[in-house]
């Protein structure tokens, strides 16, 4: 087995990546990308087949995100935000001078890139829950976030699979997770008004577009 990310890569592929040599830089390259409408069933594609058919769904897109850090010295870390509902979200961690951040690959306008500004990944978790509502009936759905998921476990294979990595979609489902708040308190959430809805449903890439 293989444990350095760039002996899988093609030379195409490392080139590319190895211009993303910051989180900014890979957010950039990450909003270049269409959405991933799975017009033809449900995916979970590895890094390689993303940057081939160049578009991407959030988890995706973190996988994505976490090799290219991992790539640059970093290790592979990435976050999963559940809800009650199974609309979840996955971002790539980081850390610059001892704060987290996050690079997010999203179709909605709030769910998006966080600046290295906070102390803990709770911190960071919690920036994205006040926006994670259900655009219908704009009840605040996140319950829980996971503690960081290092890719490293399922050493380099996962990079360049051909198959819909499923098994890593559910273990990343079943691992470790904390909750936002108790129980007693989820009555307390208010939910999402007429503008926070209207903003809500503004998406970025539409399913007629050509190339998702």
């Amino acid at each position: 087995m293989k444990h350095n990310p760039k002996d899988v890569l093609s030379k195409k592929e490392l080139s590319i990546l190895l211009k993303l040599n910051t989180p900014i830089k890979i957010q950039n390259f990450l909003d270049t990308l269409p959405i991933n409408h799975e017009k033809h069933g449900e995916t979970y594609m590895s890094p390689r087949r993303v940057l081939r058919e160049r578009k991407a769904l959030c988890l995706e897109g973190s996988m994505l995100a976490a090799l290219a850090l991992w790539i640059h010295g970093n290790e592979p870390l990435i976050l999963d935000l559940k809800s009650y509902n199974g609309d979840d979200h996955t971002v790539a961690l980081y850390k610059c001078k001892g704060y987290f951040g996050a690079i997010s690959k999203t179709n909605h306008c709030t769910l998006r890139f966080r600046d290295p500004v906070y102390k803990t990944v709770r911190e960071l978790a919690l920036s994205y829950f006040h926006e994670y509502f259900d655009t219908k009936t704009g009840e605040k759905i996140l319950r829980s976030f996971s503690i960081p998921f290092n890719l490293k476990k399922f050493g380099t294979d996962w990079i360049i699979r051909e198959d819909e990595m499923h098994d890593i979609a559910q273990a990343l489902d079943k691992s470790p997770h904390k909750p936002f708040c108790p129980n007693k308190n989820l009555k307390y959430l208010r939910k999402a008004d007429k503008m926070e809805l209207k903003a809500g449903k503004i998406i970025e890439w539409k399913k007629s577009n050509k190339r998702t």
